[in-house]
C-alpha cells in the first residue's frame, strides 16, 4: 500500500491563482452602454431630448416622466453603473425585468424598480433615498427588511448627495435582486415575477448622469412562461411627453408631462388631434380616462369615422373602469378593412368588417368634451 503526501501550493502562488480567477470572471462583463450613443437602447414613451450622449456619460434630463430600455431581455445577470443626480430631489430609477411598453394607465413599466433618489428628497417610513427596490404595476416581489408592504429597504444609508458620484451593483438571479451601494449590498428582495425581462433607465424630473454601465450574464435556467415579462412586440409611442410634435392640434389640446388632455367644454370635427403620418395596416394602443361624466370620444382609424373606436362610458359595459384608477387601454389591430379591439385585455371586436376605409389616412381623435389620454403606441403588422 502506497501513501502520498499531499502538497499545498505557495501562498503567493496561491494568491496569484486567486487574483487572476477574479479578474477572468470581472472580465466577463460588457458594456451595457457604450459611451458614444444610444446604441442597444430604445427609447420607449419619451422625447429625442430626453437623453444625450456627453463625455461618455449618458444624461438624462428628467422631462417627460418615460424610459429607455434595453433592446434585448435579460434574466440572470450583475449590472453595474455609477450615477449622480445634478439638482437636490432628483427623482430617477433604474428598472428590471420589465415589459416592452408601458402598464396601462401609466409612464412605467411592469418590472421591479431599484429607485435612483436624491437625498434632499428626504426619507421617511414609506421610502428613502439610499436604494429601495420594490415591484410596480403588476409584479411582484417578496422584501427582505421590509416594513409591511412589497418595497424592501436599504439596511444603511449610504448615497452619497448631488453632484456626487454612486456606484450601484445589481444582482439579479432566479428571481432574486440585491443591491450593493458605494461597495456595500444594503437591499434584497427575492420571489420577484417577472424575472425575465427589459433593463429600463427610468426619466423622472431629474437631471442623472449614467457613465461605467456594464452588464454580465450569469447562466440561465428554466424558468414558467409567466415569469417572463412581454417581449417587444414592434410598438413605439406617437407621444413624446414634451409637446405635440407630429401631430395637428387643434385649440383645447396639451401636452401634460406624459399624458394630454383636451380641455375645451365642447368638442367636433374642428377640434380633432390629428397625426401627421398615415397608416394603413397597423396595431395600436391607446389609454384613457372614462368616468360616468365623460363624453363621447372616437379614435378614428386611418382618419375615418367608418373605422372609428367610439368610446363613451356607456358603451363596453362590464368591461370599462369608471371609477377609482379609471384609466382604460384599448389595443387593436385594422388589416385590410377588418378591425380586432381589446379593452382591458378582453377582445371585445373580432375582425369585424368595416365598409368604406381608405387604404390610408391617419389617427384622427375627436373629441366631445375634456378627457386626458397617454400611451398611443403603433406597431406594423406581420404579413398573413
Amino acid at each position: 500500500m502506497c501513501s502520498h503526501k499531499k502538497r499545498s501550493l505557495p501562498l503567493g502562488l496561491a494568491l496569484l491563482l486567486s487574483v487572476a480567477t477574479v479578474a477572468a470572471k470581472e472580465d466577463e462583463f460588457r458594456p451595457l452602454f457604450n459611451g458614444k450613443d444610444l446604441s442597444g437602447w430604445v427609447p420607449v414613451n419619451t422625447a429625442p431630448s430626453t437623453w444625450s450622449v456627453r463625455d461618455g456619460m449618458l444624461i438624462c434630463s428628467g422631462k417627460p416622466i418615460g424610459e429607455l430600455r434595453t433592446d434585448r431581455m435579460y434574466q440572470n445577470f450583475i449590472m453595474e453603473v455609477e450615477w449622480r443626480h445634478m439638482k437636490p430631489r432628483g427623482n430617477a430609477g433604474i428598472f428590471v425585468w420589465a415589459d416592452d411598453i408601458t402598464a396601462r394607465g401609466q409612464p412605467f413599466h411592469r418590472s421591479i424598480e431599484v429607485q435612483v433618489l436624491e437625498n434632499a428628497y428626504g426619507n421617511t417610513r414609506g421610502y428613502t433615498t439610499h436604494g429601495d427596490i420594490f415591484p410596480i404595476h403588476g409584479a411582484k416581489m417578496t422584501p427582505i427588511n421590509g416594513r409591511g408592504g412589497s418595497r424592501a429597504f436599504p439596511s444603511e444609508n449610504r448615497s452619497k448627495p448631488s453632484p456626487n458620484w454612486n456606484h450601484y451593483r445589481i444582482v439579479c438571479n432566479n428571481g432574486n435582486i440585491s443591491l450593493a451601494v458605494n461597495g456595500k449590498v444594503v437591499t434584497q428582495g427575492r420571489e420577484a415575477s417577472p424575472r425575465k425581462g427589459y433593463i429600463c433607465i427610468e426619466s423622472e424630473g431629474g437631471v442623472v448622469h449614467y457613465r461605467n454601465m456594464r452588464i454580465k450574464e450569469l447562466p440561465a435556467i428554466p424558468i414558467k412562461p409567466g415569469q417572463v415579462a412581454i417581449a417587444n412586440r414592434g410598438y413605439r409611442c406617437l407621444y413624446t411627453g414634451v409637446d405635440l410634435s407630429g401631430w395637428k392640434a387643434s385649440d383645447g389640446w396639451r401636452s401634460h408631462d406624459w399624458q394630454f388632455r383636451f380641455h375645451g367644454e365642447t368638442g367636433g370635427m374642428d377640434k380633432a388631434l390629428e397625426s401627421e403620418e398615415l397608416f394603413g395596416d397597423f396595431g395600436f394602443i391607446f389609454d384613457v380616462t372614462i368616468s360616468d361624466k365623460t363624453k363621447p370620444l372616437e379614435f378614428q382609424l386611418r382618419g375615418n369615422p367608418a373605422s372609428a373606436v367610439r368610446v363613451a362610458p356607456d358603451l363596453f359595459k362590464g368591461d370599462l373602469v369608471l371609477k377609482g384608477l379609471n384609466w382604460n387601454r384599448f389595443e387593436g389591430e385594422l388589416r385590410g378593412n377588418k378591425l380586432t379591439l381589446k379593452l382591458n385585455g378582453r377582445t371585445v371586436v373580432d375582425g369585424q368588417a368595416l365598409d368604406g376605409l381608405p387604404a390610408k389616412g391617419p389617427i384622427r381623435i375627436v373629441p366631445s368634451g375634456p378627457v386626458s389620454m397617454a400611451n398611443v403606441y403603433v406597431r406594423r403588422l406581420a404579413k398573413l
